[in-house]
């Protein structure tokens, strides 16, 4: 059994270290490692299209990821009072968002997005005074919507379980000592389920910073980082988009380390 487990794990990581490796190549071709250079990372950095389409994938990911935070910890802390059926229904629902293929989410996403601009769009036309009335389209506004409803479920499992671990006692035990439900949440909720909503918010973050299946159909003109890097390998890959990869792939790691050890010190304090 432990040389089967090993044997997964080496063939799942070992495309991934050699990614890292030819990052470091001194040639151009990717494939044929001819000497340690770090002369890609510099060209990665210093493209002009690279760090526009970073600033795109910074700017979903920060609005995207702070809107999914946001109603996702409110979606928690309304279920917590609705009935177990209900409950129940909600959470199946949250599960299938997380579970369906995001090629599936990206299409109905994109569908959908099409059939309410078109009303939308024919409602302006009607409406306004000019000759030239605003249209919506897809583009920055697409992608943050798509993305937030997608790790709005995320959050929203992550900040539900800190939440049922608290249990009622502490909420219940505030009113006796006559405080307002702000006032319970905000010197009692909020300080204890803080850094699952904090995990969530960076693994929010990770999931749309890192999306290019999702991004790609409703992305419209717009190009993301990981519809970038897609673009560049139907050209060839280089060592510089492995550079790109592996800088990614830090950045990312750290981000959902950072997660793991806020819930984990989330999970300490309930236990204190």
């Amino acid at each position: 059994m432990r040389a089967l487990v090993t044997s997964v794990y080496v063939f799942l990581y070992t495309p991934i270290a050699l990614i890292v490796l030819f990052s470091f190549n001194a040639g151009r071709n990717a494939s044929e490692f001819t000497g340690f250079s770090t002369e890609w990372y510099g060209k990665a950095l210093s493209n002009a299209f690279l760090m526009d389409a970073l600033q795109n994938s910074l700017v979903v990911g920060l609005v995207s990821a702070t809107l999914a935070t946001l109603f996702g910890t409110m979606a928690a802390l309304g279920l917590e009072r609705v009935g177990p059926r209900m409950r129940a229904i909600f959470d199946a629902l949250f599960a299938a968002a997380i579970v369906v293929p995001g090629v599936v989410i990206g299409i109905a996403t994109l569908v959908a997005l099409v059939q309410v601009f078109g009303i939308a769009n024919g409602a302006l036309a009607a409406i306004w005074p000019g000759d030239a009335p605003p249209k919506l389209a897809l583009g920055f506004g697409s992608i943050i919507a798509a993305h937030g409803m997608f790790t709005m479920a995320l959050v929203t499992m992550i900040v539900k379980a800190r939440i049922a671990s608290l249990g009622r006692d502490i909420v219940e035990a505030s009113s006796d000592l006559y405080a307002t439900p702000m006032t319970t949440f905000w010197q009692i909720v909020l300080p204890q389920i803080l850094p699952s909503v904090l995990a969530g918010f960076l693994l929010a973050f990770t999931f749309s910073f890192d999306d290019f299946i999702i991004a790609f159909f409703v992305a419209g003109s717009k190009t993301t980082l990981p519809i970038y890097v897609f673009a560049s390998i139907r050209r060839g890959v280089t060592p510089e988009i492995n550079a790109i990869a592996s800088m990614v792939l830090v950045a990312s790691l750290i981000l959902i380390l950072s997660a793991r050890l806020l819930m984990r010190d989330g999970r300490n304090t309930a236990t204190t």
